[in-house]
């Protein structure tokens, strides 16, 4: 039988909002105290993910939160003639103050306010979760420009967006503001659907690993929502029970797969081998995990 309209309901609903809006808010103070060593450079301090979206739940409510360093910026350059490449190269100088100088500063006062609690092994700089503070994930990043035009430092266009490195330093480019304006546009067009149905689709995928059907980190919640923003906007109707199975049947038969993207627009949402992109039989094995779930509740 399928999951019940009542049990997709309750999925649907937002995690915890107070605890994850304080979260942020002593971090954020954090990072922006005046004493810290990069008080008198140019930055900005944001969230990104779930609760920045709007789409957490409550066994998955983690604050990812986004420190950008915008003294200095890495670039993209591929989409430039050869003559703008060679204007681009010899219109900025080297940066005095880097993204490793940035990511050290950040990282020492973490480490003064938060101790033994903090891990900076991953990508990111993790918090653990104490009392009422959730679960923590920060990025120490500096700006990137994606160029589609240069003429001069004056007269240039791209796109901006966030750029970091992980752990065997390899270069990581995403663009978390496009993809929460995106995220909006969808939502508004399908009439509010969209992100409570996020919220339902990481229920069930929380439900398909506590039943053995996936193994965790099978479908990223980042990916989720960039499945459900391809999903064609007449498909979102009526009920969760007849999006959930709208969203299932597009994927499985009329979804053109190596054509979907991100919500930010600026990859492909399906491909092998990126950072950025979602392995497809990871994919796969979501969507027909799901249908395992829902027809054997």
């Amino acid at each position: 039988m399928p999951i019940p309209e009542s049990q997709l309901e309750t999925w649907s609903h937002q995690g915890s909002i107070a605890q994850s809006s304080s979260t942020y808010s002593s971090i954020k103070g954090v990072l922006e105290g005046a004493t810290t060593p990069y008080a008198n450079k140019k930055f900005k301090v944001f969230l990104q993910g779930s609760y920045g979206n709007d789409t957490n739940i409550y066994t998955e409510s983690d604050v990812d939160v986004v420190i950008r360093l915008d003294d200095c910026f890495f670039s993209d350059t591929d989409w430039l003639s050869e003559e703008e490449k060679t204007v681009h190269r010899h219109a900025f100088s080297t940066a005095a103050y880097t993204y490793v100088d940035f990511k050290r500063d950040v990282l020492s006062v973490l480490q003064a306010q938060y101790g033994e609690a903090l891990d900076a092994r991953g990508k990111a700089i993790t918090i653990d979760a104490s009392g009422s503070r959730r679960k923590s994930d920060v990025i120490a990043a500096v700006q990137f420009r994606k160029y589609s035009k240069f003429r001069s430092s004056t007269d240039s266009a791209y796109i901006e967006g966030i750029c970091f490195f992980n752990a065997d330093g390899e270069q990581i480019a995403n663009y978390p503001k496009q993809h929460s304006a995106s995220m909006i546009s969808k939502h508004q067009a399908t009439s509010g659907w969209l992100k409570p149905m996020a919220r339902v689709l990481k229920n069930m995928r929380s439900r398909m690993m506590s039943e053995g059907l996936i193994k965790a980190g099978t479908a990223p919640s980042y990916y989720l929502e960039g499945l459900l923003y391809n999903v064609p906007t007449d498909r979102f109707r009526t009920s969760y029970s007849d999006c959930v199975a709208n969203v299932v049947n597009w994927y499985r038969v009329d979804a053109n797969k190596p054509e979907l993207v991100c919500a930010n627009e600026q990859y492909y949402l399906l491909r092998d081998g990126h950072h950025t992109c979602w392995p497809q039989d990871q994919c796969d094995a979501f969507i027909e995990a799901a249908v395992k779930l829902w027809n054997g509740w």
